[in-house]
């Protein structure tokens, strides 16, 4: 009878990696400033895995550090926010419909109808900011 502990040893042999290890190199303090510098901006491992496999190579993806794609954007958004009284406007219409005291006037819908269109194109830039395109797609 085999033992369950000689079972998993088994079992855990069969799976593969799922990234291979990483490969290491060793340079001087020249090279390496010298790589930086060709880089130019780019990571060290992007600049060199384009050098060794050309453009067939498709650029590896990444969370990233930051994820703010356009500053201007996002500062966009963000005066927008402090400039408009947008959470002052919704926070009194919610409590108006708790107590049922929002009448439906012309005047009301306009009110509600420009609320949505803020809150859509805050929506929107937020998303260009954080490198989305609004609409869901990447």
């Amino acid at each position: 009878m085999t033992s369950p502990h000689h079972d998993f040893n088994d079992a855990a042999k069969v799976k593969a990696p799922k990234y291979p290890p990483p490969f290491s190199l060793r340079l001087t303090f020249e090279e390496r400033a010298r790589l930086e510098r060709d880089a130019a901006g780019m990571s060290l491992g992007a600049y060199i895995r384009s050098k060794l496999f050309g453009a067939d190579v498709p650029p590896r993806r990444t969370r990233g550090k930051f994820p703010v794609k356009d500053q201007a954007a996002l500062a966009k958004v963000l005066a927008l926010l402090g400039a408009s009284r947008l959470s002052q406007n919704l926070n009194q219409l919610a409590r108006a419909v708790n107590i049922g005291a929002l009448p439906v006037t012309p005047e009301t819908d306009a009110e509600l109808r420009d609320a949505c269109r803020a809150v859509a194109e805050l929506r929107d830039e937020l998303l260009r900011a954080l490198g989305k395109m609004p609409g869901g797609e990447p």
